[in-house]
C-alpha cells in the first residue's frame, strides 16, 4: 500500500515563514529517471517517518553541472553552479542530503570554490545516523533476513570522498549474509558511468565495465546487489540483463532496502 504525504518545497515553507532543517537535493536522475524516482520516494518516506523538517527545491532545482564539468565544459558548469548557489542561499539552506554521489561530490567539494558553502551528506550517511539514533530499525522477520547481499561502492562516494562505512552499517543491521565483492572499498571497480561516460557509447574493448562488475557479483553468489547511486543502479541492472540473471540477482538502493526492511 502506497502511503501518501505532502513533500513541501522550500518556496512553500518560506511562504509560511518557515525554513527546512534539511534540504533534499533530488538530482536529475532522481527527478526524471523512472527507476531512480522510486529511490526518491523511499528517501522521502524515511524523512517523513522520522519526522524530519525537510523540503525540496522542486522546479527551482537545476542540474549541479557535474556532467558538464566532467565532459570538459567548465563554463556551463560554473553557470549552472552559480545559479543553484543563488537559489540555495536565497532560502538560507545550510544542510543538504542527496542520493546521488555525483551531486554529493559537486555540492560538497566544488561549490565552495564558487561561494556555495553547505553541509552536504549522502543519503546512506543519513540512514546510518538515523539507525545509530534508534529512529530506524528493521521489522521482525523482515524480507532480507538471511539473504546474501553484496554492496557496490560508487566511485564518487567511496574513493573520491572515502564514505565506506555508512552504507555497510545500514546493511549490517539487517541480519543478512553480507559479502564483499572481489574489488571493493578503495579498490572498488567503477560501474562504467562516471566521468560523463553515462551519456556516450563505450570505447571499443574486450568487455563493458558493467558486465565485468556483474561477473564479480555472480562470483560472490549474492542474490541482492545494494547500490547507492542512480548511475550505478542503471549500469548494474543493464549488466544483470546482459548476463540474463534478472531472476537470480536483484539491484536495490540502500534507501529501498531500508524502507522494505522497516515496513515503512
Amino acid at each position: 500500500m502506497e502511503s501518501t504525504f505532502h513533500i513541501p518545497t522550500a518556496a512553500e515553507m518560506l511562504a509560511k515563514g518557515e525554513s527546512p532543517d534539511l534540504l533534499f537535493w533530488v538530482g536529475c536522475a532522481g527527478s526524471f529517471d523512472e527507476r531512480a524516482q522510486r529511490i526518491t520516494k523511499d528517501i522521502c518516506k524515511i524523512l517523513h517517518h522520522v519526522g524530519m523538517k525537510y523540503a525540496i527545491l522542486g522546479t527551482e532545482e537545476s542540474c549541479t553541472g557535474d556532467p558538464a564539468k566532467r565532459a570538459g565544459n567548465e563554463f556551463l558548469f560554473q553557470m549552472q553552479a552559480m545559479m543553484n548557489i543563488q537559489v540555495l542561499q536565497g532560502y538560507a539552506i545550510r544542510k543538504i542530503v542527496t542520493a546521488c554521489p555525483h551531486c554529493f561530490n559537486t555540492l560538497k567539494n566544488e561549490y565552495p570554490n564558487l561561494g556555495g558553502n553547505f553541509d552536504v551528506i549522502h543519503h546512506t550517511q543519513l540512514i546510518q545516523s538515523l539507525i545509530d539514533e534508534g529512529k530506524l530499525r528493521p521489522a521482525d522477520g523482515h524480507v532480507f533476513k538471511g539473504k546474501r547481499i553484496t554492496y557496490h561502492d560508487p566511485c564518487y562516494l567511496a574513493r573520491a570522498n572515502e564514505v565506506y562505512e555508512a552504507p555497510r552499517r545500514a546493511l549490517e543491521i539487517l541480519d543478512s549474509d553480507l559479502v564483499e565483492l572481489k574489488r571493493c572499498r578503495s579498490n572498488g571497480l567503477c560501474c562504467g558511468a562516471g566521468g560523463a561516460q553515462m551519456f556516450k557509447e563505450p570505447e571499443s574493448g574486450e568487455k563493458d565495465i558493467n558486465v565485468e562488475r556483474i561477473e564479480e557479483v555472480i562470483a560472490s553468489e549474492a542474490s541482492i546487489v545494494a547500490a547507492a547511486c542512480p548511475f550505478c543502479m542503471t549500469m548494474l541492472r543493464d549488466g544483470v540483463k546482459v548476463k540474463e540473471k534478472e531472476q537470480q540477482i536483484q539491484v536495490l538502493d540502500i534507501a529501498e532496502i531500508t524502507v522494505m526492511a522497516s515496513n515503512l
